[in-house]
């Protein structure tokens, strides 16, 4: 990383970015990787704070029907050094090619799935990391639709543990943070789009705190474009999708929020009251307010602006409390 790059943000950084707990936070990522490219910038910062020692990536969902998008995932772990981290897929379901970066950075990097490894089954995969982390300790991270947040949400007991999918995550998941929906209402695409039902099961079902981050959020937020060009080494795999993704001319952030709301105690954005998303059928929502309600959505407080260069430190590997 240029020295002069580093002190440039150091400088230019008027927010701490701290953490709810000393302790490193457990985090499950659950990603779509294939349309769109900023749930490779939400990895990427997630990796930075695992080498700040500020969290664990227990596993990667990948929902998606990307046939590269869970190579892609493991690419990108195995770049950190962290090839073991697990990768949980949606099993049985047809696949496709039509991600703009995932065949490439599957193919172009080492991973244990290119050498035969399969991915788990998503909610095999989210029972056994519940199970095995402790009580009220997991933050649920997604950022693509909630197709296996439904199948988690409604898995059985079974080997793995005596609970219910629901009563799994009531004892052990701390927050969902979730991108997806428009508020106070709207239509968002990970809402309707592939899979709107599952929307309206997770949503209405989940049987603790909710954070969403709705469309408007990270729309103005626009980073990966000449800085992380800059930053990072034409090899990185990061930089590499950014690339293939659009030339580096920037790209909204709607992902990336759903990380710094849920792992930072910086106050980026203000948080509605309490409420209830309404999900209908076609997967838009509406809003619905009352005390009683454990759901809650992000308003933009702080300028679009200052936010995409804290995102934009993130995602390159910089690091700095003060900054």
């Amino acid at each position: 990383m240029n020295r002069n790059i580093q002190l440039f943000l150091i400088l230019f950084f008027a927010f701490t970015f701290t953490f709810h707990s000393k302790a490193q936070v457990p985090v499950i990522l659950d990603a779509d990787l294939d349309s769109d490219v900023d749930d490779v910038g939400a990895l990427a910062m997630l990796h930075t704070l695992e080498n700040q020692q500020k969290i664990k990536i227990l596993g990667v969902v990948v929902t998606s029907d990307d046939k590269d998008a869970a190579g892609c995932a493991a690419a990108i772990n195995t770049y950190y050094n962290r090839p073991d981290i697990p990768i949980g897929v949606e099993k049985g379901i047809a696949l496709r090619s039509f991600s703009k970066y995932t065949k490439q950075l599957a193919t172009n990097y080492p991973h244990p799935l290119k050498n035969g490894k399969q991915p788990e089954d998503a909610t095999r995969l989210y029972r056994r990391l519940l199970v095995n982390s402790p009580d009220n300790s997991v933050i649920i991270i997604s950022i693509g639709h909630l197709t296996n947040i439904r199948k988690l949400l409604n898995s059985k007991a079974d080997q793995i543990s005596p609970l219910s999918g629901k009563e799994l995550i009531q004892k052990k998941v701390k927050i969902w943070s979730c991108m997806g929906g428009k508020f106070p209402n709207g239509k968002e695409a990970n809402f309707y789009r592939p899979d709107p039902e599952s929307t309206q099961i997770a949503v209405k079902n989940w049987p603790g705190k909710v954070i969403f981050s709705g469309w408007e959020i990270g729309n103005n937020i626009i980073t990966g474009a000449d800085y992380l060009k800059h930053a990072l080494d034409s090899d990185h795999p990061v930089s590499l999708a950014y690339q293939l993704f659009n030339g580096y001319q920037g790209r909204q952030s709607w992902d990336q929020t759903s990380i710094l709301v849920a792992l930072s105690d910086k106050k980026y954005w203000n948080l509605s009251p309490k409420g209830n998303v309404i999900v209908y059928e076609d997967g838009s929502n509406a809003w619905e307010e009352t005390p009683e309600g454990s759901h809650q959505y992000l308003i933009e407080s702080i300028p679009p602006t200052e936010i995409a260069k804290i995102i934009d430190a993130l995602m390159v590997g910089i690091y700095r409390p003060g900054f």
